[in-house]
């Protein structure tokens, strides 16, 4: 049976884990800058198997409009350029027989808008996780024995803190994502 410092310490795991993992979901979306970050979720056919971009390839943004992608075999750039083309980014990449060049075009105002509803849905994803682990947590507490009521009533209070300190943490990201994808 656990403790219920063990019950509070799992919970904040689980909140920061949801936190973490928001965040990098968010870096994959798309603002007017070029980062690495954006083909993260690329898959490639390679070696008979779907592998992530990062694993086949290095992936650098040498200016603000552009990304380069230079896979370490040559014999995988057709893999790696189609990969990048059906991972509904809405980008169109270009092969030289070397690298893979890839250019930004400019977000239109409804493409940003786009954008700002699904990293809202990204956010609601994190929150739920977040709220989970809070009502996991609190279920928890009730099922430690051998400790007083008011003892299970302050952890319940900790919990409640951690959670609202995640769930901001989660809004601040939003905020500060939605201004970036806005921003001209």
């Amino acid at each position: 049976m656990k403790t219920l410092p063990e019950v509070t310490k799992h919970a904040k795991q689980q909140m920061g884990k949801a936190v973490e993992n928001t965040h990098r979901e968010l870096a994959t979306i798309r603002s007017g800058k070029a980062t690495t970050n954006l083909l993260d979720t690329v898959k490639v056919d390679a070696y008979g198997q779907q592998m992530p971009l990062n694993q086949v390839a290095s992936v650098s943004a040498p200016e603000a409009q552009l990304l380069i992608v230079q896979p370490w075999d040559k014999g995988l750039l057709g893999a790696v350029e189609k990969g990048i083309m059906t991972a509904d980014l809405g980008l169109n990449p270009s092969n030289d027989g070397n690298i893979i060049r890839v250019p930004l075009p400019p977000l239109t105002e409804e493409r940003r808008k786009e954008l700002v509803k699904v990293v809202r849905k990204l956010a609601e994803e994190g929150k739920i996780a977040i709220r989970h682990a809070r009502s996991e947590a609190i279920a928890n507490v009730k099922k430690v024995e051998h400790v007083s009521e008011d003892d299970k009533h302050r952890t319940d209070g900790d919990i409640q803190k951690l959670h609202d300190e995640a769930i901001k943490e989660v809004s601040d990201l939003v905020t500060a994502k939605e201004e970036e994808i806005m921003e001209v």
